[in-house]
């Protein structure tokens, strides 16, 4: 038992007590966020704008460029979602749970692969050495942001790709030392397979014709 406590403990030995509470209040309003996520309540975008915002500073007083980077993207798709989940017509909610179609695929993919050259971009121009688990980063970082663009429109697919990177971040956070990172994405990884269940079930009383 001490072994897990030393785990989640040790990193933060010498650590200033202010990044620890920041990093506590990121991992609280996260949880919040990907927990409104699942039961479609627009809260997700104001707690998970904090915690994002959070994590951008927290990453860039550590030297970890890409990952800042990619939480600033995050940061603004949040806003851009908060707006869209908004939207109305006749007073009436726009944008629903659906499906991708053939064109939101293929810009998915498109996202996927241009956050990926962009985070690769950033690591190079901030002179970062880029280890093997740095292209592991890279890669989850394409996922995550189009998940997050899923996520925006409301479309189902950005549930399984926040569960698939999820589970790659969870071991690579926890090689790291960083324990509450880890145990964040461990219990993002059960709330998103919750939520995919919730808006499954959503979906499938108003199936989409496509």
């Amino acid at each position: 038992m001490n072994h897990i406590f030393d785990f989640f403990l040790e990193p933060y030995q010498g650590r200033p007590v202010s990044l620890i509470i920041l990093e506590a209040t990121a991992f609280f309003f996260g949880i919040a966020s990907v927990y409104y996520a699942k039961i479609e309540d627009i809260m997700v975008y104001p707690t998970g704008l904090i915690a994002t915002v959070i994590t951008v500073y927290i990453f860039f007083i550590d030297d970890l460029y890409g990952d800042m980077m990619m939480n600033f993207y995050y940061s603004i798709m949040s806003i851009y979602g908060w707006w869209n989940w908004s939207r109305k017509s006749d007073n009436k909610l726009i944008v629903h749970i659906s499906r991708t179609n053939y064109t939101e695929k293929g810009i998915g993919f498109f996202l996927f692969l241009t956050t990926m050259v962009v985070t690769y971009i950033v690591y190079v121009i901030s002179g970062t050495e880029i280890k093997p688990s740095n292209y592991l980063d890279i890669f989850t970082s394409g996922v995550f942001f189009t998940a997050m663009w899923y996520m925006a429109n409301k479309k189902i697919e950005n549930w399984t790709l926040w569960i698939f990177a999820d589970l790659i971040t969870v071991p690579l956070y926890a090689s790291r030392g960083w324990g509450m990172f880890s145990l964040q994405y461990l219990i993002f990884t059960i709330l998103a397979i919750q939520g995919y269940f919730a808006w499954k079930k959503n979906l499938n009383k108003s199936p989409q014709t496509l």
